[in-house]
């Protein structure tokens, strides 16, 4: 019988724990009728994408939401210090 070509390749991923530890989890997918993998492998991608959400969203207090809305709105004059730098960075990207 020749070797069927899956779709979606299939990652290995190991790690060592205590026996209590495995047993936690396991008692904890067996309470939601679900295989040990399957439990492990949920909670941690639903963990991953919390922290990637929690990494990749700015929260601002009110204060600071209506300053930063205030600095877009109306942004101060440039002084001597960012021309120069506007000149600059011209002068770079253009050569």
């Amino acid at each position: 019988m020749a070797n069927v070509n899956h779709s979606k390749q299939m990652a290995r991923l190991e790690a060592r724990i205590t026996p209590e530890t495995k047993a936690l989890f396991q008692k904890a997918a067996n309470l939601e009728g679900r295989t040990l993998t399957d439990f492990v492998v949920a909670s941690v991608q639903a963990e991953a994408s919390r922290v990637i959400q929690k990494h990749q969203t700015l929260k601002l207090s009110v204060e600071d939401s209506e300053a930063f809305v205030d600095a877009l709105l109306n942004p101060p004059k440039p002084n001597d210090s960012l021309k120069s730098a506007a000149i600059r960075y011209k002068q770079v990207m253009s050569d």
